[in-house]
């Protein structure tokens, strides 16, 4: 399987709720995000490399739903059958944290313990479903980005639904910018973080 067929694989996996159903159709946040996604199909889009050893740790939002009899297994198996298609990536572990909504990030423990991780160096590649799973607005998702990725080695986050990736060259003077999403006279930057340039995937 090659590398392309990675994230389609990664695409499939299961999300709930969908961030729409979140935040409302026609909000504010939900307008930015689908804006964003229309961005990023005319750049030359990175991705977390499967040739870089990244410690994943996934990051999962659980209610109790029914569309599957045991979701959150259901759930992590498509992880794990899609982290198996990176065999230099090793799954750290799962960071679940319980609620239909977004969290506040000082009221979700598994999210802290998964930022200690990190800062502990044992997880350097979050990835997570969207979004909204992480925080309710864009600027405390910023500042995540921003202290995650000034880490050393950087720390990025890849956001599934919205095919984010912090790390991204395109993102980099954003990691430094009150405003998570790029604004539409953006320009990609040059490679000047060799670091991070490794950690790349493009398309």
């Amino acid at each position: 399987m090659n590398e392309i067929d990675v994230y389609q694989k990664m695409n499939e996996i299961v999300e709930t709720p969908q961030f729409s159903l979140i935040f409302g159709d026609t909000s504010e946040q939900t307008q930015k995000i689908m804006a964003h996604r229309e961005w990023l199909k005319g750049i030359r889009h990175e991705r977390p490399n499967p040739e870089v050893p990244f410690k994943v740790g996934i990051y999962i939002r659980y209610f109790n739903q029914t569309r599957y009899e045991n979701y959150l297994s259901f759930h992590k198996k498509q992880f794990e059958d899609t982290i198996a298609l990176c065999p230099k990536w090793k799954l750290v572990d799962y960071y679940i944290d319980e609620g239909s909504t977004a969290p506040h990030m000082e009221t979700a423990p598994e999210w802290g313990r998964l930022l200690d991780d990190c800062f502990e160096g044992k997880v350097n590649l979050i990835i997570t479903q969207k979004v909204s799973n992480v925080a309710k607005g864009t600027f405390d998702v910023t500042l995540c980005s921003r202290i995650l990725a000034a880490q050393k080695p950087p720390v990025g986050i890849y956001f599934i639904s919205e095919d984010i990736f912090t790390l991204a060259s395109y993102y980099q003077d954003d990691l430094r910018d009150p405003f998570f999403l790029p604004s539409p006279n953006w320009e990609i930057l040059p490679d000047t973080e060799p670091e991070v340039r490794e950690m790349l995937h493009d398309w």
